[in-house]
């Protein structure tokens, strides 16, 4: 198969419809994140998703829907607090979990009675929703635990030869995926964290949980990223605390000593100080929402130069980098901790 990436326009999208109406799978920008998308109605291509991905069978995906979709027509309740959250942050970061009426294919919730619906604000990714007329899940458009991608190019890394088309929407600018927030009960509880925050939601709703970052023994995902190992590189990992500075160099010279590439990643400051010193840091960023957004990047980058990534936790904490720091355990997480 030859995959192609083309810029959205009349054409690629005209193609793009003719994909998954009939059955395939298209990559496609949003705002957070790329997603390998199919038709949430057609059993077989949900089917593909899991099977291209090599994703788990029992992590859910999220329904795609264009602005204005009628809701009623997939999911079984709608409390006034979702429609307030829908109305302050929609479309853009933010996943929704509702009852679902059983009108999409049974795989994409694995089985459980609950539907995740998104609406994206990216101009590409409403475009393409609005083509193909039907609603798309769409997982991240990367190999199951692989880091997410936040370009095209990302995309063709993972998938060259598996997908025949890529929708190229340019860079992702919010660079982790969406918030999803359970509104099945009294009030909202974040599954898992986002650009959109415990502290905005809770502010408009009065009050909002939030779910454990793993799952526990036994227990069933209704939402992606819950599993504990996520976002990795292909490289080996270490990851300090905020206040774990002089550990986290002296693996570095260990690392260094022993003929490893190694290689920092840690927020701005801290990234200036090391570089000057010259012990080689990628830097984070200097504030939460730039953190979000170079993250993935750099988890692909570090892959590319270093044996192993030395990561430093920011020291920020709260809003934003709540779901950066999610993001950043999971990346740096062991690969021999069962999910």
């Amino acid at each position: 198969m030859i995959t192609r990436v083309k810029k959205i326009d009349a054409d690629s999208l005209a193609e793009a419809r003719e994909i998954i109406l009939s059955g395939g799978v298209v990559a496609f920008p949003t705002e957070t994140v790329y997603g390998l998308g199919g038709n949430a109605l057609d059993d077989g291509a949900v089917k593909s998703i899991f099977e291209i991905k090599g994703r788990p069978n029992d992590n859910p995906l999220i329904a795609h829907v264009c602005e204005g979709y009628d809701l009623s027509r997939i999911v079984d309740f709608d409390p006034p607090y979702a429609a307030a959250l829908r109305r302050a942050f929609l479309p853009g970061p933010l996943t929704l979990v509702y009852p679902s009426r059983g009108k999409v294919s049974p795989r994409v919730s694995c089985g459980l009675d609950t539907l995740a619906v998104r609406v994206p604000s990216h101009p590409g990714a409403q475009a393409f929703l609005r083509a193909v007329g039907v609603p798309v899940v769409a997982p991240s458009a990367n190999l199951s635990k692989h880091v997410s991608p936040t370009s095209a190019a990302h995309v063709l890394d993972d998938f060259d030869g598996k997908i025949p088309l890529i929708l190229d929407g340019g860079a992702c600018t919010g660079g982790i995926e969406s918030t999803v927030c359970d509104v099945t009960g009294e009030y909202p509880v974040i599954l898992r964290p986002g650009l959109v925050t415990r502290e905005m939601i809770e502010r408009l709703a009065g009050r909002c949980g939030a779910a454990p970052a793993t799952l526990g023994p036994g227990e069933k995902a209704k939402s992606p990223g819950m599993l504990y190992k996520h976002y990795s590189p292909r490289c080996r990992t270490l990851l300090f605390p905020e206040d774990g500075r002089a550990e986290a160099e002296d693996a570095f010279r260990r690392e260094t000593a022993a003929g490893n590439r190694a290689l920092f990643l840690c927020e701005g400051k801290l990234a200036d100080e090391l570089n000057a010193r010259g012990m080689s840091a990628l830097n984070l960023g200097y504030c939460g929402e730039e953190m979000a957004a170079r993250l993935y990047g750099l988890l692909r980058e570090a892959e590319k130069r270093a044996d192993v990534l030395i990561a430093v936790e920011p020291a920020e904490r709260g809003g934003v980098m709540t779901g950066v720091l999610n993001r950043l355990k999971k990346a740096c997480a062991s690969a021999d901790i069962p999910h």
